[in-house]
């Protein structure tokens, strides 16, 4: 299954849980309607002299009060969770005991988990997300959480950090990064709020019977208040019950296949099955499994790596155990699980550069040999779904950022500085001036350290640049939302300091801005702007027309590759001329991303396999083609991992 069947089917599930949703809300209202009705019937002077629903038609206003009442409270329940939520994944992690990983950590484990996650995020061409582990959780899981790749936490339990092997936990992060890649992730945090509003009629029910059974107690036999209490509480209770029964289906319902699909994509990722094989044996084989105990297993199972509850049958999230591991090893039998003593801790004795830096000694990327032969398909294909060798070729990448770049990447004091520089102008003919402004905003001391960046940076491929970004976008979320504003602002005064803007600096600031505002603001989408169809179609035709235009020297090729873009989108794109005017570069760019925003799924994939075509057409890939195809993928949502290209041999 590729990215946009995997979408398909996040979006499939969504329409399901909306449906499921209004029939448990339905019934539910319907259920304490009926109750709290006939609890004011029994207790009115009326009860001996007319039937209930006599009552009820004459005292129809009771039960439409109800029925609002409870539907309102449902749905604000249902919204008040999804705004506590809103904040994203890092909001879910500390909610639930998650303590950050800061990105200067020296502990070996907690190292490994960055080293391992980073590549992981490398080779899905997605920001780094925030890391967290559960300190309090001694059994094996971990979850991702988020709105959007940009706003994603992922975090784990101490017990999987000190119980699982280097590979056991990349395998457990690649499940997790196929659940962030394939739309997953956004659908469980929707899940939580929307579910809550159900499950919260059970709680409050709870409590009800519990206070009027102390009330009915301590009552007189004269005061009919209390009964009437205790039997409101115990039907709400019920209706919980209820409430917690479709909400387990529902989230059973949704997750349990996608948890099937995550576990093959966590094969591919790292072309080995014994990692995450082997970190569900352990769960198996461990007393305390995958169990949470500080949060609800009831709020978060569906989002979690194993089950974290006892539940089984068709209110269990995840499929059973032993199926999840005869997917990946048909030999495994129940009785092969193995004993998991806790007391034996995992202390990392290699951080997998060996073979890594061996594996990936064969392969680069687009940026780094412009003009390298690349297919079309190969593009479109790789969205979302990283192979092994872009594991491998994260892994040897991070290992070899020069030092003083990477260290300032993890530095919520440096990284700003870090961005700015790599946005600064390349080609050196603006680039005193860009300092110049550097040295009027942010002082004499932070500008030479600016230049120093800047000068290691021009020592480095450019392969180097958008992974740095990814690494520098955690510490660069920790910065107050004013200075992010500041950082967007200062560096779009950088680009536009000569009076132009090249391609280059226009896709990095595009990636830029795109990542920051979906993480400034997570639950929020980037309102495209109005476009009929017409528009729609223009816009995607100038962003073919740019990259036609800029991808090749000679006017032939230009040419071509644009017919060979115009013949991917479809008969309706013939209409359309090839025209090229590098003066109206940036706007055409601007104005066409912002309106393809509001294109739809398959809008979108269209899109996408014309971009590919009409870079491609001759089986070359430029410097340039690949930074415009990235930043498009980045404003549209498409996890991209680096483009890769086999190294000639002499």
């Amino acid at each position: 299954m590729n990215f946009f069947a995997a979408q398909d089917q996040a979006r499939k599930a969504s329409r399901r849980l909306v449906l499921a949703y209004i029939v448990a809300t339905v019934l539910i209202v319907a259920g304490v309607t009926l109750i709290v009705t006939y609890a004011l019937f029994s207790t009115s002077r009326t009860a001996w002299d007319v039937t209930f629903w006599s009552y009820t038609a004459n005292n129809w206003a009771i039960p439409a009060v109800v029925a609002l009442l409870t539907t309102m409270f449902i749905l604000g329940a249902s919204l008040f969770k999804t705004a506590v939520l809103s904040s994203g994944g890092g909001a879910v992690a500390t909610q639930m005991g998650g303590t950050l990983v800061p990105a200067d950590v020296q502990d070996p484990l907690r190292r490994q988990l960055r080293n391992v996650v980073e590549e992981m995020a490398i080779a899905s061409g997605v920001p780094v997300p925030e890391i967290y582990v559960l300190e309090e959780e001694s059994s094996i899981n971990a979850f991702a959480a988020g709105f959007s790749p940009s706003d994603a936490a992922v975090a784990v339990t101490r017990g999987t950090l000190e119980l699982l092997d280097r590979d056991e936990l990349q395998g457990v992060i690649a499940h997790e990064f196929s659940h962030i890649l394939n739309g997953d992730m956004r659908l469980n945090i929707r899940l939580m709020g929307v579910l809550f509003g159900i499950m919260v009629l059970g709680l409050i029910g709870r409590l009800i019977v519990r206070g009027g059974y102390h009330a009915s107690i301590v009552s007189s036999r004269r005061d009919r208040g209390a009964p009437v209490v205790l039997v409101v509480g115990l039907g709400l209770a019920v209706l919980g019950g209820i409430g917690m029964f479709f909400a387990r289906v529902i989230k059973a319902g949704v997750s349990r296949q996608r948890e099937y699909l995550a576990d093959a994509s966590a094969v591919q990722f790292t072309r080995q099955s014994d990692g995450i094989a082997n970190a569900l044996k352990k769960i198996g084989g461990y007393s305390q499994g995958s169990l949470i105990q500080a949060a609800d297993p009831e709020e978060v199972s569906h989002m979690l790596f194993g089950s974290g509850s006892k539940l089984a049958g068709i209110f269990a999230t995840h499929p059973p155990l032993v199926e999840r591991i005869q997917a990946l090893d048909p030999s495994f039998k129940e009785a092969d699980f193995p004993r998991v003593d806790p007391r034996k801790l995992g202390i990392p004795s290699h951080d997998g550069g060996e073979a890594a830096s061996a594996f990936a000694g064969d392969i680069t990327t687009a940026l780094a040999s412009g003009g390298a032969q690349v297919l079309a398909e190969s593009i479109a294909e790789t969205v979302g779904k990283p192979e092994n060798e872009h594991v491998a070729y994260a892994q040897h990448l991070r290992q070899s950022i020069p030092e003083s770049l990477y260290a300032a990447a993890h530095s919520s004091g440096f990284a700003y500085l870090l961005t700015i520089a790599l946005i600064l102008d390349r080609s050196g003919r603006a680039t005193e001036r860009q300092l110049a402004l550097a040295r009027e905003q942010l002082g004499a001391e932070r500008a030479k350290l600016l230049r120093r960046y800047f000068d290691e940076l021009a020592s480095t491929g450019a392969e180097y640049r958008l992974p740095l970004l990814g690494i520098a976008f955690p510490a660069l979320k920790l910065r107050p939302v004013q200075e992010l504003s500041y950082l967007v602002s200062l560096t779009t005064r950088m680009i536009e300091i000569d009076g132009k803007i090249d391609l280059y600096e226009y896709c990095f600031h595009r990636i830029l801005m795109s990542n920051i505002g979906k993480a400034v603001d997570p639950s929020g989408r980037r309102r495209a702007l109005r476009a009929n169809r017409r528009d729609l179609q223009a816009a995607a035709i100038g962003l073919l027309r740019v990259l036609a235009d800029y991808g090749h020297d000679e006017g032939d090729e230009r040419e071509a590759a644009f017919a060979t873009g115009v013949a991917t989108l479809g008969a309706w794109a013939q209409d359309y001329a090839s025209e090229f005017d590098r003066n109206y570069t940036v706007e055409v760019l601007d104005h066409s991303l912002d309106v393809l925003l509001g294109l739809n799924s398959k809008g979108k994939e269209s899109l996408l396999r014309a971009v590919s075509a009409t870079a491609a057409h001759d089986g070359k890939l430029s410097v340039t083609e690949a930074e415009l195809i990235r930043a498009v993928c980045a404003t549209l949502d498409y996890p991209l991992p680096p483009i890769l290209v086999h190294k000639s041999r002499s």
